[in-house]
């Protein structure tokens, strides 16, 4: 049997309130070159048995469930090596396809462009009823160097990109896998993996939909020691990087602006004083960190009005299928 084009893998655990609506939004698309991969990771409610039901009914569909937690890093992992297609696209179990045409779209632009890695859409915020409450955009339709991307991104502080539910990507360009040294922003550090090599192509629609709620593991991890690290640890694991073309004084600010967001989970009640200064030790120096504070204090409102005049980066091509 020939494999699919793309793999669509959906890994969940403890989803069973979406996953039909979400397996649902695959399955009408009007691309059909794909196979649905959906591991569940040990799930304690009835996802299987949703899952299941839409297993016996179309082939496509490839469930697999755990015999142990993995944890969703590793979930994640596992999907990527269970994939058979040429191209990966992530639907997360609690998200959604926001138009039928999204898989083709997405495939019509990796297939006209072999120097673009990722491919990246508009995104619906959705509530826990899927009604819309935004719409998220922060680029223009088009390709551009993922070189500038990736310096935008951390020039704006943020991961401007999207979770793993809005892009596509190749499958022989992320066989490293996601790095499971990070917890929170695993997603951002591996598109700036792809993006180290090749473009960024973006579709200013939403083509899916992200949901928001209470029970995330994203939610749960969001302002917590370990968010705060996985900043630390991706500004040493790019800042260096040839890729990277930030000035010395925006390298500097950003990384000291990462250890002072430990130092605010102490201020705010979140960890001890010693806790604070461990960790900075422990990434840092807190001597140098005390040193440098007031500095840091004159120059933290001028980066603030900075990030707000930062350019988008430039299109190379305004070409989109």
């Amino acid at each position: 049997m020939n494999p699919p084009k793309v793999s669509i893998c959906i890994p969940t655990y403890n989803y069973a309130n979406y996953i039909a609506e979400t397996i649902e939004s695959v399955l009408c698309q009007n691309y059909s070159d794909f196979e649905l991969l959906i591991i569940d990771d040990c799930s304690k409610d009835n996802t299987s048995e949703v899952i299941e039901f839409y297993a016996r009914k179309d082939a496509r569909i490839k469930f697999i469930i755990n015999t142990i937690n993995l944890g969703m890093v590793e979930n994640w992992n596992l999907c990527l090596a269970q994939a058979r297609g040429e191209y990966i696209k992530f639907v997360f179990g609690d998200d959604l396809l926001a138009s039928p045409d999204a898989i083709g779209r997405m495939v019509s632009r990796l297939d006209s462009d072999s120097n673009v890695s990722l491919v990246c859409s508009a995104r619906n915020i959705i509530d826990e009823s899927s009604l819309v409450k935004q719409i998220a955009s922060h680029f223009d339709t088009g390709v551009m160097s993922g070189s500038d991307v990736i310096n935008y991104c951390l020039a704006k502080q943020k991961n401007l990109i999207g979770e793993p539910s809005v892009v596509m990507f190749r499958k022989c360009q992320a066989k490293r896998g996601f790095n499971s040294a990070y917890i929170q922003i695993v997603d951002l550090e591996m598109w700036f993996y792809l993006l180290e090599q090749g473009a960024f192509a973006y579709i200013n629609e939403p083509l899916c939909s992200f949901r928001i709620h209470s029970q995330q593991q994203t939610e749960k991890n969001s302002g917590t020691v370990a968010d705060r690290i996985d900043v630390i640890r991706l500004l040493d694991d790019f800042l260096n990087h040839s890729s990277v073309t930030l000035s010395n004084i925006v390298r500097s600010y950003l990384k000291y602006d990462s250890i002072y967001d430990i130092w605010k989970l102490h201020k705010n009640h979140r960890i001890s004083r010693h806790e604070a200064i461990d960790l900075i030790n422990l990434y840092s120096n807190y001597s140098y960190f005390r040193r440098w504070y007031p500095i840091y204090k004159l120059a933290k409102p001028f980066y603030k009005k900075y990030k707000k005049y930062i350019s988008k980066p430039v299109l190379s091509s305004k070409n989109l299928l």
